[in-house]
């Protein structure tokens, strides 16, 4: 399954949560319905997932943590805010560039329509 396989089920899963939930509920329940939705599909999902920073022999643990990693190919930052901010993309972009990972979404559930809140941020993914 490539990223962008991965992404549509999420984004699938997410519109459904959407529909059913409606908007500007608290991050928590919103990641916590979606990790379980995605794993009832069968995905691999980590939640809270720490990410070390290494340099050299260091292993630095600042306290970088994802909020999911669905099959080890998409990292998920889900947020419920009124408006995105730059701040947000940034550490999405920093979390795909530590792990290597090429797909990220940047998920806020507080948008009116759902489309309208999910973004895609990529590091080298070739489509």
């Amino acid at each position: 399954m490539t990223e962008n396989d991965v992404s549509k089920i999420i984004v699938d899963v997410c519109y459904k949560i959407h529909i059913r939930l409606g908007p500007g509920l608290l991050e928590s329940i919103y990641e916590t319905v979606l990790c379980h939705e995605l794993i009832k599909r069968g995905l691999k999902v980590e939640r809270q997932k720490v990410i070390p920073v290494f340099w050299d022999d260091l292993v630095l643990d600042i306290g970088f943590r994802a909020d999911l990693i669905v099959e080890n190919k998409v990292i998920l930052e889900i947020k419920s805010v009124e408006e995105v901010s730059p701040l947000h993309f940034k550490q999405l972009q920093t979390y795909l560039k530590i792990t290597h990972l090429k797909l990220g979404l940047l998920i806020n559930f507080n948008s009116e329509l759902i489309k309208y809140g999910i973004k895609r941020v990529v590091n080298n993914l070739y489509e």
